[in-house]
């Protein structure tokens, strides 16, 4: 993001949104891969405890009454018991998949997410993966059978969501917009952007030069902060034609992606590049626009607040620090392949291996691209032990 410092990303209507919201610039995911980051953002609940672990699991139905846990209960049920209409536009990433199916292409597309699987959503209107950053399939509520959409995915999405915002609503409104990119294949066309050289990129300090790393890094990130650039322009389309005035607006990421950084590549690493994420909150209070908050906050944190606004209370953090983890490991290329659990704080992050050895541990405020890894620092036993007996 362009608010954040950041010399490659072209993002004039997110940095304006910045400046009327409270930035949240400690936020996390609880875990960076897509299906158990989403499970978390809709639930309120970390994974497993949500119902699900590995990357293929889906998120189980809701049976109120059934004295089953209430795993499949999300933020839409929450909000529909408290009076608002509630609506999701996009990608979905939780219903069963077919793991034969390739990962990108019309498959995982056009899968019929059926109604008892879209998490309570009044309006459901989207698509379960298939990572097809243009001409989208969506289904849902008003469309039976997939059906083919011209144009950019997110600006397809952001168009529908407006318009069912800009609808007349006899009752308060809780809508979700989940919008694929940016995200692999990064090559695939960003209409409207000028070209990004990979040559002009400005690279962490942690991706090692001179070598393929830097080279696959560059090539990916040129695509990368092209679909940035495309994706802000669609979110301030959402933003000027839809009225959004009495409207609490809130902009996240499920994960980020390592690009490079220690010379690894996607997301379900420990990292700050795979962990860290923007957090964005447009409240209605006028002396809250342009604040910066530093509470350690996750996505984890996001339908708790919804239900408190929902019921006129403000919501606090109450925590010095913020759980994440993977807890399974996934087979997918490049992502990382073992299963870990730790915590981060704005100070420090300890990550243990499944086992619950230590496997990481980084001073934060000294070592913020966290390239000393001070887990088998004698200087740091008792430290690591008195934190690991928390966890």
């Amino acid at each position: 993001m362009g608010y954040a410092g950041d010399a490659n990303a072209r993002t004039p209507w997110l940095d304006g949104l910045a400046s009327e919201a409270v930035n949240f610039t400690q936020a996390v995911t609880p875990h960076p891969l897509g299906p158990q980051a989403r499970a978390a953002l809709l639930t309120g609940r970390l994974c497993p405890e949500n119902g699900v672990s590995g990357y293929w699991d889906a998120l189980p139905l809701y049976q109120p009454g059934s004295g089953t846990p209430a795993t499949g209960r999300t933020v839409a049920h929450a909000l529909a018991d408290r009076g608002y209409a509630t609506a999701f536009f996009g990608k979905w990433h939780l219903a069963p998949r077919d793991r034969s199916a390739p990962l990108v292409g019309e498959v995982h597309a056009k899968m019929v997410v059926p109604p008892e699987r879209r998490g309570g959503f009044g309006l459901w209107e989207g698509f379960e993966s298939g990572f097809l950053l243009n001409d989208p399939w969506l289904h849902g509520t008003r469309l039976p059978q997939p059906k083919h959409f011209k144009g950019y995915q997110a600006d397809v999405l952001i168009q529908r969501a407006a318009e069912w915002l800009k609808a007349p609503h006899s009752q308060p409104v809780f809508c979700v917009v989940s919008l694929e990119t940016p995200h692999p294949p990064y090559h695939a066309p960003a209409p409207h952007v000028a070209e990004v050289k990979p040559a002009s990129l400005r690279l962490r300090a942690n991706v090692p030069s001179g070598g393929p790393v830097e080279k696959q890094a560059r090539e990916e990130l040129a695509g990368y902060y092209a679909h940035i650039e495309a994706t802000d322009r669609a979110v301030g389309k959402l933003i000027a034609e839809a009225d959004l005035s009495g409207t609490i607006v809130v902009f996240t990421s499920v994960h980020g992606d390592m690009h490079g950084s220690h010379g690894l590549f996607r997301k379900a690493w420990p990292h700050e590049e795979s962990v860290r994420v923007p957090l964005l909150i447009r409240g209605l209070k006028p002396e809250n626009r342009g604040r910066t908050d530093l509470s350690p906050v996750s996505l984890v944190d996001l339908p708790h607040m919804a239900v408190a606004w929902a019921e006129g209370r403000e919501w606090h953090c109450r925590r010095d620090n913020a759980l994440i983890s993977m807890p399974a490991a996934t087979e997918i290329p490049l992502q990382c392949p073992v299963a870990w659990r730790g915590f981060r704080s704005a100070k420090h992050k300890l990550v243990l291996h499944a086992d619950g050895t230590p496997w990481l541990y980084f001073d934060l405020t000294r070592d913020p691209l966290e390239q000393m890894n001070l887990a088998q620092d004698p200087r740091h036993r008792a430290a690591i032990r008195e934190l690991t007996a928390m966890l």
